[in-house]
């Protein structure tokens, strides 16, 4: 992965590595910014950054693969996004809880840069960075306490690096809702909340574990985790809100990644649009969504998308008569008529 690198040495050289470097092997430019100047003694200082606020620091593990979990609600979309994304051919049916044990697949990260040192250096075998998704069981009102698949599918999503938050914005009397209507500001509201509640739960315990090490037992080394831990407990009970958005030092981040919380990890919010207003680029339920999120996750990233369209794009959506033999891999729609073909009521 080629990635643009800056650094400045005490004499006053920047090297800039990007594609002609890579062609060229070498460069090196001087940067104005940071040469001497007749002024003030030969000394020039650098002007003044403005402050621009921005995200803080983000949370987790890193390492040499990344895994993303889908979640939301039951009959979103979250099967058919990830059968989109991964090519691959998962259930996705018109009934709750389509989806028990997670599915899981790798899909290429497109990067131009990769490709242009492939193009050129044409290496024996390219290997591009990959990210692995996970479809995760639709989550309900209650999880955090068992209901539906609350604790299955809460687990899953502990064992994943960030998270793609899937809601349905159309309605269609094809496809149920389990809350039996289409709202997705409250959908976001419910699996936000359960994740903070799961987190709550899970805090409780790990913090009688530290009690019992830290106060009873004498352990001083393990004090510090303990207040790591009385902070994360005030953040999702006294301010209620999610464990990314607290202020937190690089011992307490170190902290945080050992417990894997929920609500530390960086959320893409994907909206699910019916075709029809995709295509229009207008949904009643947009400025809600912005609104919410700009409130509540801010700097964070919102996809429309829409799952119908993109599965007639990616070749995965076609109309077949009765008479069509079912081979493995179909991802079927059933639609039902009873009254079809009927001219005449019945006496």
């Amino acid at each position: 992965m080629l990635i643009l690198l800056q650094r400045t040495t005490p004499r006053g050289l920047k090297f800039v590595l990007d594609k002609e470097w890579a062609l060229k092997r070498t460069l090196v430019f001087f940067s104005p910014s940071i040469l001497p100047s007749k002024r003030n003694g030969g000394r020039r200082m650098p002007p003044k950054k403005k402050e621009v606020e921005g995200p803080g620091p983000l949370l987790g593990r890193f390492g040499t693969s990344l895994k993303c979990g889908i979640v939301g609600l039951p009959n979103v979309g979250k099967s058919t996004f990830f059968n989109v994304l991964t090519k691959a051919s998962a259930p996705a049916e018109n009934f709750p809880f389509c989806t028990i044990d997670p599915n899981e697949n790798k899909v290429a990260v497109p990067d131009s840069r990769y490709d242009f040192l492939c193009e050129h250096w044409k290496p024996p075998s390219c290997v591009p960075a990959y990210l692995h998704v996970v479809d995760i069981a639709g989550l309900v009102k209650g999880a955090h306490e068992g209901q539906g698949l609350g604790n299955a599918f809460l687990s899953n999503i502990s064992a994943c690096d960030a998270i793609f938050h899937v809601v349905r914005a159309f309605e269609d009397e094809d496809v149920t809702h389990v809350e039996g209507d289409v709202n997705p500001v409250r959908d976001l509201e419910i699996i936000s909340e359960e994740l903070r509640l799961k987190d709550g739960e899970c805090l409780k315990k790990a913090m009688a574990d530290q009690e019992k090490v830290a106060t009873r037992g004498g352990d001083k080394k393990r004090k510090p985790e303990m207040e790591c831990l009385v902070k994360v407990r005030e953040v999702l009970e006294e301010e209620k809100k999610d464990i990314r958005f607290g202020t937190w030092s690089s011992g307490d981040i170190e902290v945080l990644n050992k417990h894997l919380f929920l609500t530390a990890k960086p959320v893409i919010y994907l909206v699910n649009l019916s075709e029809k207003d995709y295509r229009r680029k207008k949904n009643k339920w947009l400025s809600k969504i912005k609104e919410w999120v700009d409130s509540r996750d801010p700097h964070a990233l919102i996809i429309p998308f829409s799952a119908g369209l993109e599965l007639k794009a990616a070749g995965k959506y076609r109309q077949q008569g009765r008479n069509y033999i079912v081979e493995d891999g179909d991802i079927i729609f059933f639609r039902f008529n009873a009254g079809a073909g009927l001219t005449t009521k019945k006496k």
